[in-house]
């Protein structure tokens, strides 16, 4: 049985994207990077809403580069070599590999799915995440809070969710990038 597992890049004050939409402050440099590669190299399966795939499906392909650092080359490789799922009512069609659309989020489904997986589940996207927090599906959380205050934009939580939640490991980095990772606690 796998675990669901939200995860967000965020500002300090809480955010994935400032009041415009930008999110280049949340860029990882290598340390970083390595990190959540070693994170997400168990993963199984991702679960995307529209705009989380919008920018990752660049992975499909952008990477290919020689010239790119290995834990950009990396990060390709494991992104490819997992199961991905859109959700969204607008997404024409998928384009990357091993990637299949679904038009509505059933917290029943996504159960089932984590239920059967033999490795991890991760679900990306501030929206889609606060659905699945609102089912109840969320097993581990992992935040990373970058040393930068935006003022306002996308919150990296959801509102109106209370969870007791079980400290399971932090990390500080060297550009002051802090990973807190949390268990939910049943």
């Amino acid at each position: 049985m796998g675990r669901l597992v939200y995860s967000a890049i965020s500002s300090l004050d809480g955010y994935v994207a400032d009041q415009e939409g930008d999110f280049s402050w949340s860029a990882p440099d290598e340390e970083v990077h390595a990190f959540v590669n070693d994170l997400l190299r168990p993963v199984g399966t991702h679960l995307y809403g529209r705009r989380m795939y919008d920018v990752l499906v660049a992975w499909e392909t952008l990477p290919d580069e020689p010239d790119a650092p290995a834990v950009v080359r990396d990060f390709a490789k494991i992104w490819r070599a997992a199961d991905k799922v859109v959700y969204s009512t607008t997404l024409p069609a998928v384009t990357s590999a091993r990637t299949r659309l679904e038009r509505r989020f059933d917290p029943d489904a996504v159960r089932r799915l984590v239920a059967s997986a033999d490795r991890d589940v991760t679900i990306g996207g501030p929206r889609l995440g606060a659905r699945a927090f609102q089912a109840g599906l969320v097993d581990d959380v992992h935040l990373f809070w970058s040393p930068v205050l935006v003022g306002g934009g996308t919150s990296a939580l959801p509102e109106g969710i209370r969870l007791e939640l079980e400290p399971v490991a932090t990390h500080q980095f060297g550009n002051g990038v802090v990973h807190l990772q949390y268990r939910v606690r049943r």
